[in-house]
């Protein structure tokens, strides 16, 4: 079994790996922003907490410091029950 150090640097990696392919339109407030809403939550601390990740990468996400991975991707789709076709196109919505 991961140790949970092993999962965290699995998770980062895999990250860093979404994120060499992300295209530059990628604005993650609106994503993030539905989901708080869409699942009745207060703040992007009530989202972590939901989403079991830890509040630096919400933050690293809404800064556009980290995309959107794949990991991060299926849980946001697992607990919010949103389709992933769905929550791809809101991360991927221009602001305009």
């Amino acid at each position: 079994m991961m140790n949970v150090r092993q999962k965290k640097l699995e998770m980062i990696e895999a990250m860093n790996r979404a994120r060499a392919l992300e295209p530059s339109s990628f604005v993650p407030n609106k994503l993030l922003d539905t989901l708080i809403e869409k699942m009745s939550l207060k703040n992007d601390a009530e989202l972590c907490r939901v989403l079991e990740v830890q509040p630096p990468i919400i933050s690293k996400i809404r800064h556009r410091k980290l995309a959107v991975g794949a990991t991060i991707l299926l849980r946001m789709h697992e607990k919010s029950e949103m389709p992933i076709r769905e929550l791809k196109e809101l991360a991927s919505t221009s602001m305009h």
